[in-house]
C-alpha cells in the first residue's frame, strides 16, 4: 500500500511540474507577441514642453511719451552671445547693463503712420513682396518697410532711442541661458515664423502669441518682424567689447538686426542670432521697437 501511495505522489509531482513548464512557455510566447505588437504602434511625437508661467508683474511697466507700454529691465549682468551658434556670436561673454526700459510690443503700422503724419516723413517702402501688398498693410500689424534711419527718427520723436544690441539681447534672454525668449523648446504657438503653423501667413499684430513672451514679458522678441538696433555690425566685436553698457562700433553703414522675422526658420529666431543690413535698406520683414535709458 505504501508503494502505491508513493507512486501516486511521484506522479502528482511530475504532473504539477509539467503543467508549470507548459504555463511558463505559454506566458513567454504571449510576452514575445505583446512586444511585437507594441513595436508596431507608432511612437507619439514629443511635443515641446510649454514655458513655465512667469509672474511678469514683478517687472515695472511705464508708459512712454508716445503712449506705448515699456518694461523696466533691471540693472545687472547677463551672458551675451553663444558657444554653439555662428562665428559672429562668439565668444559668449559677460556684460553689465544699467537699468533701462524697452517697448513691450513692436511698433505697429498705425503708430508709425501717426509719426509720418506729424513729421511729414516719407511712408515705409516695401520694394519686394511676393503676394498682394494689401495683405501686409494693415494698421494693427507690426510696422515694417522703414530704414534704420526711419526707425531712429521715430524713436527720437517718441522721446526714446533704438536699443543697443546688448540691451536687445538681455531683454530677450534675461540673466540665464536660453535659446529662445521663452526657453529652449520650439512650438507652433511661440513665434510667428515661416509657414502657417503659428496661425499667421505673413505679419501678425504684435502681442498675439502669449506663450512666446520673453524672460521680462516682452512680446515677439523672436519672429514677426526682425528688429533694427542701434549698433553698427562688426563680426569680431564680441571679442573686444567693453564690460559695462557697450554701445557697439560707432562708424559703419551696416547696422545690426535682431530677432528673426515671419520668413525665418527656428534657427534664425534664436536669441543670439545676428543679422545685418545697410542702414537705408527697407524690407517687409524688418521693423523695430524703442528703448529708453533708466533713471
Amino acid at each position: 500500500m505504501k508503494d502505491k501511495w508513493l507512486m501516486i505522489g511521484v506522479g502528482a509531482t511530475f504532473l504539477a511540474f509539467f503543467l508549470m513548464v507548459v504555463s511558463m512557455m505559454s506566458l513567454s510566447r504571449h510576452s514575445a507577441k505583446n512586444k511585437e505588437l507594441l513595436a508596431q504602434i507608432p511612437a507619439t511625437p514629443q511635443q515641446p514642453v510649454p514655458a513655465a508661467v512667469a509672474d511678469f508683474s514683478l517687472y515695472k511697466t511705464v508708459v512712454g511719451d508716445d503712449g506705448r507700454e515699456m518694461i523696466e529691465i533691471p540693472e545687472g549682468p547677463f551672458k551675451m552671445g553663444g558657444k554653439d551658434g555662428d562665428y559672429d556670436e562668439a565668444p559668449e561673454h559677460q556684460i553689465y547693463l544699467s537699468t533701462y526700459y524697452m517697448d513691450k510690443y513692436e511698433v505697429t503700422q498705425a503708430e508709425y503712420e501717426r509719426f509720418v503724419k506729424m513729421t511729414k516723413r516719407g511712408k515705409p517702402f516695401v520694394p519686394v513682396f511676393d503676394d498682394d501688398p494689401s495683405k501686409i498693410l494693415k494698421p494693427e500689424l507690426a510696422a515694417m518697410g522703414m530704414s534704420w534711419l526711419d526707425a531712429t527718427a521715430y524713436c527720437q520723436w517718441a522721446g526714446k532711442r533704438l536699443p543697443t544690441e546688448a540691451e536687445w539681447e538681455k531683454a530677450a534672454k534675461g540673466e540665464g541661458s536660453r535659446k529662445y525668449p521663452w526657453g529652449d523648446a520650439m512650438g507652433p504657438k511661440y513665434a510667428n515664423l515661416d509657414g502657417e503653423e503659428d496661425g499667421f501667413k505673413y505679419l501678425a499684430p504684435p502681442g498675439k502669441l502669449e506663450a512666446g513672451r520673453s524672460y521680462y514679458g516682452l512680446y515677439d522678441m523672436a519672429g514677426n518682424v526682425a528688429e533694427w538696433v542701434a549698433d553698427t555690425y562688426d563680426d569680431k566685436y564680441y571679442a573686444k567689447t567693453i564690460y559695462r553698457d557697450p554701445k557697439g562700433p560707432e562708424d559703419g553703414q551696416n547696422k545690426v538686426i535682431r530677432g528673426g522675422s515671419w520668413r525665418e526658420s527656428p534657427n534664425g529666431a534664436r536669441i543670439a542670432k545676428r543679422f545685418q543690413a545697410k542702414l537705408w535698406r527697407t524690407d517687409a520683414t524688418i521693423g523695430f521697437r524703442c528703448a529708453k535709458s533708466g533713471p
